[in-house]
């Protein structure tokens, strides 16, 4: 008996959660009760008029009643088309009464989360990406164009493509359709000429710019495709060359190269040096309540986007809460060695002092077994001017060298709530 009372209660207290302001329900049941009021008074007043018949006020009577009743009809289908607008694409999901309730409350939340844009490429956004979706459908993923090895080098040399590779691992990570959808846009062929190590995404996004001729409706038709919750935007439309200075005087040229050096990288630059920004990013950035850089490959995902002057700028001009997420292990090739205070510094060198408010640091140190390169990045609690060092456990418990999605983003989220109290 008290189970059934329990289950009946929660099941009433799900539905309620449609009556929660910002649903847009309320509104419409409020509209839909007074055109039903309205057509009941019209037809209650005609058959009054029919019962009680006197031919000489029949026609202004009947009129009059007409009026509402019309008056009644069009509120009543305006609200059901507005009910249908609020909870219409819910419905088509197949859930229970009471998930439907908590998954419309869930979305409704998420429309309304601050605008975020993440800047940089590669698994370690695509991370981050996946956390973030949970919180906010107002994403922006700002992705580097500089890609030139594996499936995306070829296309990018034989077709002239932007490299997609970090555009479809973006994608994926945002995506919230099927997951047998996402496991074909990640598979990679392993036999057949021309085909072998190509990912099918990748191809797929290759032939979607062909057929559109412009890279970013081809990812806009991708993210319809995949019901992306948010925007997927390349930093520039050039395709972007790298070229990293090392400390010993060798120059090395190609992302897929810079990583296999072994002396320290002292400088990398882009070319074109003077790439034009894509509008749409430095729009988003703009708009941005949040700006977060990382995490990822400092020298080949992160810098390089913002190495693009107008990147750089506008983010310095933006009043959002700018974190850098430090990466949690070291990554050979290219920044062997390096502490968290080294991260931050070769960041500032390349862009601004003043590029990040927050620095967000693991400060659970996990020893990295023979299956896992690099080593953890350790914090030497030496001050750094323009940022503050914010340290928590967002390591991946079965994966040492990457951030945990749910723990970043409940940091991240967490920050920006002090932030914007702090600053209000």
């Amino acid at each position: 008996m008290n189970q059934s009372r329990n289950n009946k209660y929660q099941f009433l207290k799900e539905i309620s959660k449609l009556l929660y302001p910002g649903i847009g329900l309320k509104r419409w049941l409020i509209s839909g009760s007074i055109g039903i009021g309205l057509l009941s008074v019209g037809l209650a007043y005609s058959i009054r008029k029919i019962v009680w018949f006197s031919f000489s006020d029949l026609l202004p009577g009947q009129l009059e009643s007409l009026i509402l009743i019309v008056i009644g009809i069009a509120i009543v289908i305006g609200s059901i088309y507005g009910i249908y607008k609020s909870i219409g694409p819910f419905l088509l999901q197949g859930q229970s009464f009471d998930n439907l309730a908590n998954t419309i409350y869930t979305e409704k939340n998420k429309e309304k989360g601050p605008k975020i844009v993440a800047i940089g490429g590669g698994t370690g956004l695509s991370v981050l990406l996946r956390g973030l979706k949970n919180y906010s459908n107002n994403i922006s993923a700002i992705i580097t164009v500089s890609d030139d090895g594996g499936s995306s080098g070829r296309l990018r040399r034989e077709l002239g493509v932007i490299p997609p590779g970090d555009f479809r691992n973006c994608l994926v990570a945002l995506s919230d359709t099927e997951p047998l959808l996402t496991e074909l846009f990640q598979y990679r062929f392993n036999q057949g000429d021309g085909l072998k190590g190509h990912s099918f995404g990748n191809l797929f996004i290759a032939a979607m710019n062909d057929l559109t001729r412009s890279f970013p409706e081809a990812l806009m038709q991708s993210s319809k495709i995949l019901a992306v919750k948010g925007e997927i935007i390349p930093a520039t439309l050039q395709n972007l060359k790298l070229t990293a200075k090392l400390e010993d005087g060798e120059e090395i040229q190609g992302e897929s190269y810079i990583g296999k050096t072994k002396s320290k990288i002292k400088r990398l630059s882009i070319n074109p040096i003077n790439a034009k920004a894509y509008p749409p990013a430095l729009n988003k950035i703009k708009e941005s309540d949040i700006i977060i850089i990382g995490p990822g490959s400092l020298y080949t995902s992160i810098i390089p986007n913002l190495s693009i002057k107008d990147i750089t700028k506008a983010i310095n001009e933006s009043k959002a809460c700018k974190v850098y997420v430090c990466n949690i292990a070291t990554q050979i090739g290219e920044t062997n060695g390096y502490s968290m205070e080294e991260h931050i510094k070769s960041l500032q060198k390349h862009t601004i002092p003043t590029i990040a408010d927050y620095v967000l640091v693991n400060n659970h140190v996990r020893e990295l077994d023979e299956r896992f390169f690099g080593e953890p990045v350790i914090n030497n609690k030496t001050p750094i001017e323009h940022v503050k060092i914010i340290e928590s456990d967002i390591g991946d418990e079965t994966h040492p060298i990457r951030h945990d999605s749910n723990k970043l983003t409940k940091n991240i989220i967490k920050l920006y709530e002090n932030h914007k109290y702090n600053n209000s």
